[in-house]
């Protein structure tokens, strides 16, 4: 499989299915800024708050093939096989993306185990093959990488422009990122150590950054 990160916000993602999987998929989607339509008789206690709130279109029936009109990706989450083959077969005849639950063979594309720390995203996957391993290595990396690992993110692209601006070039450019992502920064975030983490920053450029460290961490924890 070809590792991808899709933008789909404001994108249309449709649904076929109403159990506790599919509320997983859609919560997914809505976290990335996808237009849901759900397609279900039947829906789980979550996805139908989700529905009355406004957050997702939800159409209570079985599904029809005009239900992929204008979508971006499709999802079946459904116990019929007859249903997974029949969306399946509509979905690659308009050139659509399908991900089949639990089915990986007949998927065009899987959705890796996810953590989110800030702006920085892990992704585990094992080509749909074993999804409990993937979760296992999630646990695992979800206690290594913990909040700081979001603040370095957002710092490293506050100081991004600053770098650029400092360096003759992108060699140079390398260099100072490489000084900046000291072994001992994740350390001082984790631990809270602001002063020792501004003076580092401020020293490696050889000026004031122009901002405060724990003031941007809190921004985005």
């Amino acid at each position: 499989m070809y590792p991808v990160s899709l933008d789909i916000a404001g994108r249309l993602c449709v649904v076929v299915g109403g159990g506790r999987v599919a509320e997983r998929k859609v919560q997914g989607l809505l976290a990335a800024g996808g237009r849901i339509r759900l397609i279900s008789p039947e829906v789980t206690p979550g996805l139908m708050s989700l529905a009355d709130l406004g957050a997702i279109e939800w159409q209570p029936r079985t599904y029809q093939p005009a239900d992929l009109d204008g979508a971006f990706l499709v999802f079946v989450a459904t116990d019929s096989p007859d249903v997974q083959r029949m969306v399946g077969c509509h979905a690659r005849t308009a050139g659509l993306l399908i991900n089949v639950a639990d089915a990986p063979d007949e998927c065009d594309f899987h959705v890796p185990a996810t953590i989110r720390r800030g702006d920085l995203t892990l992704s585990i996957a094992t080509n749909g093959r074993s999804p409990a391993v993937a979760a296992m290595v999630r646990r695992h990396l979800a206690r290594t990488f913990g909040e700081e690992y979001g603040w370095l993110t957002r710092l490293a692209a506050l100081l991004r422009e600053q770098v650029l601006a400092t360096a003759e070039d992108s060699d140079e450019a390398r260099k100072l990122f490489a000084m900046i992502l000291h072994d001992d920064i994740v350390e001082w975030l984790r631990h809270r150590q602001w002063d020792k983490l501004q003076h580092h920053l401020e020293t490696v450029l050889g000026r004031p950054i122009g901002f405060d460290v724990e003031t941007v961490t809190k921004e985005n924890p």
